[in-house]
């Protein structure tokens, strides 16, 4: 019997929803005043109310909300999907946050981006009180029997995350492939995929679900059964049409196997199915412009712009997107119309700034103005270095994709040396980043000299092995603190993934043996939450952030967020 049936514990649960913390998201004040009426009704009295997407913003950051309900259409073009994509991302709203959309609309698309995104439910109106009711205290009851596991995820604990996932397919065989979908993913994150394919198998012995489907061609994926994982993905595309990973998955793998034209496919068959997703469509125009399919990747990147025009996601490269293929097309007005919009919009930024200075240099060039696009570039480069410079104080990251933009002006402009010194470093600091080295590489086969890339990447990758063995070799012969000492000087030289993995890694593995050091274990964080910029989902970054829980917890230390 649905635990929710027992009359005792609904009444308990009806007392909790009244305890609850409420945020109702709606641009027309009746409509919010409406369902306040209908939460009262029900017992709810905490109830804040936000008209505007900035103003959950301001909300979310000053209150922590057990509920979220929001419209789907809101204030600014935007809806509640992409609401749920800019607080997710950013961190804003907890995993134990009911977050549901209310929505009038029936249409495939809005549903399957709903789908797609996972809001906890949503609610079709018209609808009672008591159905409002029923769905909260379904949904409360679930978050409630999953929140040890939200509480390990949230506090960086995979460990105990997987064992709570344990506790709850014991004890509450309803909730059971909840628990097992988490536990797979969390063994993802921690690079135990050969666990993580058991777990899927379990899951597909029993119920045959596209996303235990997906989770097995990723652990496929991993152990390089390549041709195996395409397969299964491309049948759960048949099955489950709607289920938009797959797409992203295959083309995950078509791009490992060099095959760029099927990637884009896959990914264009997601944005067609799911056109106001700003993360996929930011991939096709990517990949679009590597296979230079510039008219897609300008329809791609046009969509990005216009979905994230107020939205506190929107970026610079947004617009340098967009304005760099316009300039490829030879539609110089249309590229300036752009830089327009950006210096508007970002007035006042230094990146911004830069980005406009390397866009009107690019169009300078198209123009035949070499003069005037060198002495664009010069002052690109001026202002570039001093927010680097301010940006290593402050720690503040800059956009690796204007930097290689910059040194694609430079290349242009004929000054070779300073785009070899950006592209340099931006390899070597994001060395793991495939995407960001094809960029690279693009940027000198555009400039006529595609051996002169592949040389610099070489050369690049060949120094981060030497960097690397000497901190590896040094902890092999015992010299543990020679090791973290030679670690730590590659993480501040060369401030790239690996490095940073390694050495905050190679600190707290020192501080296990010899005792807890607030300041070294300072250094450590800072490792882990610069990594942690870099690729949160990161194997590599969830391995170093199990061990410095394990270490910190066995001194007896409080566990920080590495932020």
């Amino acid at each position: 019997m649905d635990v929710l049936d027992n009359e005792e514990m609904l009444l308990i649960l009806q007392q909790a929803l009244k305890k609850k913390r409420v945020l109702i998201v709606d641009r027309h004040p009746p409509a919010r005043d409406s369902l306040r009426l209908m939460l009262s009704a029900v017992g709810v009295t905490t109830v804040h109310g936000a008209g505007s997407s900035a103003e959950v913003i301001r909300q979310v950051k000053g209150n922590r909300f057990d509920i979220v309900l929001s419209d789907f259409i809101l204030d600014d073009g935007r809806d509640g999907q992409q609401l749920l994509e800019e607080l997710r991302h950013a961190h804003l709203i907890p995993l134990s946050t009911v977050y549901m959309i209310i929505t009038g609309e029936r249409a495939y698309n809005n549903v399957v981006s709903l789908a797609e995104l996972a809001p906890d439910d949503y609610l079709i109106k018209p609808f009672t009180a008591d159905q409002l009711q029923a769905r909260l205290i379904r949904a409360i009851y679930k978050k409630h029997i999953l929140h040890k596991i939200y509480y390990q995820i949230e506090r960086g604990d995979l460990r105990e995350a997987i064992l709570a996932c344990h506790r709850v397919v014991q004890q509450q065989p309803v909730y059971m492939y909840d628990a097992l979908r988490f536990e797979g993913e969390l063994l993802h994150n921690l690079g135990r995929h050969q666990e993580a394919e058991a777990v899927y198998r379990k899951v597909l012995e029993g119920k045959v679900v596209p996303w235990a489907k997906m989770g097995l061609a990723l652990a496929l994926k991993e152990r390089g059964a390549l041709d195996e994982a395409e397969k299964l993905a491309e049948q759960v595309t048949q099955e489950a049409p709607e289920f938009l990973s797959a797409y992203d998955f295959l083309a995950s793998v078509h791009e490992a196997q060099g095959r760029l034209e099927e990637a884009q496919l896959a990914l264009q068959r997601a944005a067609d199915i799911s056109p106001n997703n700003t993360v996929r469509q930011r991939l096709v125009g990517d990949i679009a412009t590597r296979n230079k399919d510039l008219l897609s990747a300008e329809k791609a990147y046009g969509k990005v712009l216009e979905r994230h025009r107020g939205s506190s996601l929107k970026t610079v490269d947004d617009f340098t997107n967009l304005s760099r293929v316009l300039v490829e097309r030879g539609d110089v007005t249309a590229s300036r119309k752009i830089v327009s919009d950006m210096k508007r919009e970002w007035r006042g930024d230094k990146q911004a700034e830069v980005a406009g200075m390397v866009m009107e240099s690019l169009c300078l060039q198209q123009e035949g103005a070499t003069d005037k696009a060198q002495q664009m570039v010069a002052q690109a480069l001026a202002l570039h270095e001093e927010i680097l410079a301010g940006a290593k104080e402050s720690g503040k990251p800059t956009s690796n994709r204007l930097s290689v933009d910059l040194a694609h002006a430079c290349l242009a402009s004929g000054n070779e040396e300073a785009a070899q010194k950006i592209l340099r470093q931006v390899a070597a600091e994001n060395n793991e980043d495939t995407h960001l080295l094809g960029l690279i590489t693009d940027v000198y086969k555009k400039t006529g000299n595609e051996d002169a890339g592949k040389a610099l990447l070489d050369q690049v990758g060949a120094e981060i092995i030497e960097l690397n063995n000497r901190g590896v070799m040094a902890a092999r012969s015992g010299d543990l603190d020679g090791s973290v000492q030679l670690l730590i000087q590659a993480a501040e030289k060369v401030p790239n993934l690996q490095f940073l993995v390694n050495a905050s890694k190679a600190i707290f593995t020192l501080l296990d043996r010899k005792g807890w050091d607030h300041d070294m274990a300072e250094r450590g964080l800072h490792y882990l939450a610069k990594a942690q910029q870099k690729d949160r989902r990161s194997p590599k970054v969830a391995s170093a952030r199990e061990l410095y829980t394990t270490v910190a917890k066995k001194y007896g230390i409080a566990v920080s967020d590495a932020e």
